[in-house]
């Protein structure tokens, strides 16, 4: 019988309400629509368990998760899912580096602790990384805030056994994944760079959030880009109320074919944010929870794919 991932969350945005509701709609209709790997060293969409949320909220502590989900500023949409209650309460997070013994002690009975903050908050991912450690669970940093790159956590989670995942997700079919593929399609036809940007526009308190903190972003987002170079800038973030859970993004390119003949072209981009980042979650916690159990610590090659910064890109 196959051994249910655990997973403990820290931050109950919209995020975490996209990877909710996502696995109880796959458990009610077996769907796979979006699914990228049905199944990872035996372990299935379905078969991951939320077993602690961790908030700053004080209107989302002390709500069961699938009620807190849906609390404002959230506003990814309810999907036609059967969601029963999880009888899992969502409590008070980290603020800081006082209280990591006591998110330690909580974190019984977890495999992987999930971060699903907000970034631009460096010393509380650094925090639930060292109660991770404590507490001996995987850790994935799904922010652009650099733990992963920081060569002390990593040689401390591959002493441990720890699998530590990050940074900065990649998501499931972002700007950076399309614009990467472009640029890389370009050189690969032997076409000559010219200029190229993207614009980000989205309406959920990350893209809030990262308005007002844009600087590892803005560097994560190029570290993605590994076909860039310096005709290539990443506009800032904006943020749009309206937008709600959804991202616009704007992408343009201008290239040289033979003969110095002009190439332009010009692409727009709509997709659910949240919906991005569960569906590149999903598997990050399957192999997280996979390498746990087979004692295999530190960074995981086989995640590369999913993160826009791994160990070694530019902090």
């Amino acid at each position: 019988m196959i051994k249910r991932v655990r997973v403990a969350v820290v931050g109950v945005g919209n995020n975490t309400s996209a990877l909710v509701q996502g696995i109880a709609l796959h458990g009610r209709t077996g769907s796979l629509v979006g699914v990228r790997r049905p199944i990872i060293d035996g372990l299935g969409v379905g078969d991951v368990d939320i077993v602690a949320a961790f908030a700053t909220s004080a209107e989302k502590i002390g709500r069961d998760l699938t009620e807190a989900i849906f609390l404002p500023p959230n506003n990814f949409p309810r999907l036609d899912c059967d969601l029963p209650t999880a009888n899992v309460p969502v409590t008070r997070g980290l603020v800081d580096a006082g209280g990591v013994d006591r998110i330690a002690a909580e974190l019984a009975g977890a495999e992987v602790l999930l971060y699903s903050a907000p970034s631009g908050r460096p010393e509380t991912v650094r925090a639930y990384a060292e109660a991770a450690c404590r507490a001996g669970v995987a850790f994935i940093n799904t922010t652009s805030d650099a733990l992963a790159r920081d060569p002390d956590w990593l040689t401390r989670f591959e002493a441990a056994g720890l699998p530590l995942l990050g940074d900065d997700l990649a998501s499931q079919f972002g700007t950076s994944v399309v614009h990467n593929a472009l640029l890389r399609l370009l050189a690969e036809r032997g076409l000559t760079l010219t200029s190229s940007y993207q614009v980000n526009l989205g309406g959920t308190e990350d893209f809030r959030n990262l308005v007002e903190n844009p600087n590892t972003k803005a560097r994560s987002k190029l570290n993605a880009l590994s076909a860039a170079d310096d005709k290539v800038q990443v506009a800032p973030l904006g943020y749009l109320s309206q937008l709600r859970s959804q991202k616009v993004a704007h992408l343009n390119i201008e290239a040289q074919g033979w003969a110095e003949t002009a190439v332009s072209l010009d692409v727009k981009l709509t997709v659910h944010d949240p919906s991005g980042a569960a569906g590149v979650t999903i598997d990050l916690v399957r192999l997280a929870a996979s390498a746990l159990r087979d004692g295999r610590g530190g960074y995981l090659a086989e995640a590369a794919s999913l993160l826009k910064s791994p160990p070694g890109a530019a902090i």
